[in-house]
């Protein structure tokens, strides 16, 4: 019984889990994350009439379905590190994903390196 215990607080905790369904804070767009190859991505699975007018104007292509987290790997304790698509303005930025929280991560992009960022807090479904 000892060596189980021993055993079990020997083994490294599971890695955290950005894999759900995630929504931005406008509750505008919900996006699935999980695998895509070895890293993870996010796509489009709800937006509202205006998130979809907006994509429409600045990429001229339908939101649903979209993936736009792309190529995220682990880059640190609860960090992950890819690209952002924003669709209404057509462009991939540079970012990471934080986990805040079970229920929340942190979505950050950069338009050069560092610099220029924007960051906001989507909720998990």
């Amino acid at each position: 019984m000892i060596a189980a215990l021993l055993m079990a607080a020997a083994l490294p905790a599971p890695a955290p889990v950005i894999d759900g369904v995630w929504h931005n804070p406008s509750n505008s767009v919900a996006v699935r994350t999980g695998p895509c190859g070895a890293a993870t991505c996010g796509w489009v699975v709800r937006a509202s009439a205006a998130a979809e007018a907006d994509a429409k104007r600045g990429s001229g292509a339908a939101l649903i379905g979209v993936a736009l987290l792309r190529d995220y790997k682990p880059s640190g304790h609860n960090v992950w590190s890819g690209t952002l698509f924003v669709p209404d303005m057509g462009r991939s930025f540079d970012s990471t994903i934080t986990l805040a929280d079970p229920q929340t991560i942190r979505v950050k992009g950069c338009l050069m390196g560092r610099f220029l960022c924007k960051t906001q807090l989507w909720r998990r479904d």
